[in-house]
C-alpha cells in the first residue's frame, strides 16, 4: 500500500508528520500552545464565516485568519511529505490549496444548524433558535465534500485529473488515525472516573460483538458474494469494527490495493447517515426504560465516531423527555451518551489490536511469500502498518499521563482540542480526495455495487441487531441516576 519511492513509504511519512503533531500538542502541558491556532468549523445559522475560530479560546486570530494560518502549517508539512516520497512539491502544493479550500467549504456547509444540529441543540431559548433541523451533526460536512469529489471526479474528469498530485485519501487518513490515539487517550482517563462497571461492561460488549460481526460479515462476502479475501477483509473491519480507520489499517496489514479501502470507507460515510436519521427513533420507542441498552446499542452500531456520539446524543434526548412524560422519572442527563462515548472508544482502540493479528494472518496463512517456511514475528512485524503504532503510542502516552493528576488530565483535555481540529481536517481531506478518485465507472467495475448489498446485508440483516442483543445483555437493567429533588 505504499506509494512512494526510495526508504520512504506513506505509512512512514503517515507516521512522521502524526508523530510531529502529536509532540508539538505535548508542549500543553508546559502551559505552552504551539497548535491552538488550528482552526475548527462549529455549526451557523446566518454568518457562515462565523462558524471559524481557532481551537485555543484565548487565540488572538480571526477565524479567517485561523484558516489561513492552518492552510498554511499543513502544505508546509505535507509538502515535506511528498519531498521524501519523491513527488513533485510545486504540483502538490499548488493542488493542495485547492483541493483544502474547496474541501473546507464543503465542511462549512455542513455545519449549518439546520443540517447539523441534534434535537437537543434547536429551540426557541437555545443557541440556534431555530424550528427544525436534519440532526446530522457537523460529519455532513463530510457526506458533502465526498459528493463534492465524486461529482468532480465524474462531471469534470480534467480538472480531477489536475488536482491529482494533492489527492492522497490513504495519507491523510492514516495521519488522522495516529494523532486520533492522543485524543482517544484523553477520553479513555477521563472515562476512568466514572463507574468502573459501566467501562468494563463496555469493553467486554465490543470484544464479543466484533469477533462475531468481523467473522459474519467476512464469511458471507466470500461465501455468498464471492469477495477475494483481498475485499472481504476491509469490507469486515469497515462494517464491523470502526468504519474508514478500520478498512484503511486492515488495507494496510493485508497490504491490499488502496482501492479497497478507499470504496469501503465511501460506504461507510453513507450509511452512517443513514443509521443517524434511524436508530434514534428507533431506540426511543421501545428502550424507554433500558436507556443504558440504548447508549451502548448506538455505539455498537453506527460507524464513526461522530456519528455514534450525535446518536447516542439525540437518543438521550428522546429517552430522558420520554421518561419524564410516561413513567415520571427524571434521569440525570450524560450518562446515556457517556455509554455510547465508551463502547466507540475500546472500538477505536480495537482498531490496532486487529491490524496487528490481520498482519500475523495474512503473513502466516495466505501471503507465505518465502513459500513455506515458518513464518515469524520478522514478517508480522514487515506487515504491520507503521502508522498504526503511532495510533497505539500517542494513546498509551496520553493515558499514561491524564491518568497521574487532575491537572494533567485538564490539560490533556485542551491538548485534545487542537489534536481534534487536525483530525477533523485530515478526516475532511479524506473524504473529499475519496470522492476526487472516485470514477464510478471504474467502481462499477470494481463491484461496488455487490459491496453496498453485502453492506445492506449484514448491517441490517445482522450487526444492527446482534448488537442491540449484545448491548442489552451488558447493560440491562441499568438506568442512569435520578435527579436529585
Amino acid at each position: 500500500m505504499s506509494s512512494g519511492k526510495g526508504a520512504f513509504t506513506e505509512d512512514k511519512v503517515a507516521l512522521l508528520i502524526g508523530s510531529f503533531i502529536f509532540l508539538l500538542a505535548l508542549f500543553k502541558f508546559y502551559e505552552i500552545d504551539l497548535l491552538g491556532w488550528v482552526v475548527k468549523t462549529g455549526m451557523w445559522v446566518d454568518n457562515p464565516l462565523g462558524a471559524w475560530k481557532p481551537a485555543a479560546k484565548g487565540m488572538a486570530l480571526a477565524g479567517w485568519q485561523s484558516a489561513l494560518v492552518t492552510w498554511v502549517a499543513l502544505t508546509a508539512a505535507l509538502s515535506f511529505g511528498i519531498k521524501l516520497l519523491g513527488g513533485n512539491v510545486g504540483k502538490f502544493a499548488t493542488s493542495f490549496t485547492i483541493v483544502f479550500f474547496i474541501a473546507f467549504i464543503c465542511y462549512m456547509l455542513g455545519a449549518n444548524a439546520y443540517i447539523a444540529a441534534n434535537s437537543t441543540q434547536i429551540g426557541p431559548e437555545t443557541k440556534y433558535p431555530i424550528a427544525w433541523s436534519m440532526g446530522l451533526s457537523t460529519e455532513a460536512g463530510l457526506i458533502i465534500a465526498l459528493v463534492a469529489g465524486i461529482l468532480i471526479s465524474n462531471f469534470a474528469p480534467g480538472f480531477a485529473d489536475s488536482l491529482r498530485d494533492a489527492c492522497r485519501p490513504e495519507l491523510f487518513v492514516k495521519i488522522a488515525i495516529v494523532i486520533m490515539g492522543a485524543e482517544l487517550g484523553v477520553k479513555a482517563a477521563g472515562a476512568a472516573g466514572y463507574a468502573g462497571h459501566v467501562i468494563f461492561r463496555g469493553l467486554c460488549a465490543i470484544v464479543e460483538a466484533y469477533l462475531l460481526y468481523w467473522a459474519v460479515v467476512y464469511y458471507v462476502s466470500r461465501k455468498y458474494f464471492k469477495f477475494s479475501k483481498e475485499w472481504a477483509a476491509p469490507l469486515a473491519s469497515g462494517i464491523s469494527i470502526c468504519g474508514v480507520s478500520a478498512s484503511i489499517a486492515t488495507g494496510a496489514a493485508i497490504r491490499a490495493r488502496p482501492i479497497v479501502p478507499i470504496m469501503v470507507s465511501s460506504l461507510v460515510v453513507v450509511f452512517t447517515c443513514i443509521e443517524m436519521l434511524i436508530l434514534p427513533f428507533v431506540a426511543s420507542w421501545f428502550l424507554t426504560s433500558e436507556p443504558m441498552v440504548a447508549g451502548g446499542w448506538m455505539g455498537l452500531a453506527v460507524k464513526s465516531d461522530g456519528g455514534a456520539i450525535a446518536s447516542g446524543a439525540i437518543t438521550e434526548s428522546l429517552i430522558l423527555a420520554k421518561a419524564a412524560e410516561t413513567m415520571g422519572v427524571k434521569w440525570t442527563p450524560g450518562w446515556i451518551v457517556m455509554v455510547t462515548t465508551t463502547v466507540k472508544i475500546f472500538i477505536d482502540i480495537f482498531i490496532g489490536v486487529w491490524a496487528l493479528v490481520l498482519a500475523w494472518i495474512w503473513s502466516a496463512k495466505f501471503d507465505k511469500t518465502g513459500g513455506e517456511r515458518t513464518m515469524g514475528w520478522a514478517d508480522v512485524w514487515d506487515r504491520f502498518p507503521r502508522f498504526v503504532l503511532g495510533y497505539l503510542a500517542t494513546f498509551l502516552i496520553l493515558l499514561i499521563i491524564c491518568l497521574q493528576s487532575t491537572e494533567l488530565a485538564k490539560a490533556g483535555k485542551g491538548l485534545s482540542d487542537a489534536i481534534n481540529g487536525f483530525r477533523v481536517i485530515f478526516f475532511l481531506l479524506t473524504f473529499f480526495t475519496i470522492g476526487m478518485v472516485s470514477n464510478f465507472r471504474k467502481l462499477m467495475e470494481e463491484g461496488i455495487g455487490r459491496l453496498a448489498l453485502v453492506y445492506i446485508v449484514c448491517l441490517f440483516g445482522f450487526i444492527i441487531w446482534v448488537g442491540l442483543f449484545i448491548s442489552w445483555a451488558f447493560f440491562h437493567g441499568m438506568t442512569p441516576p435520578v435527579v436529585a429533588g
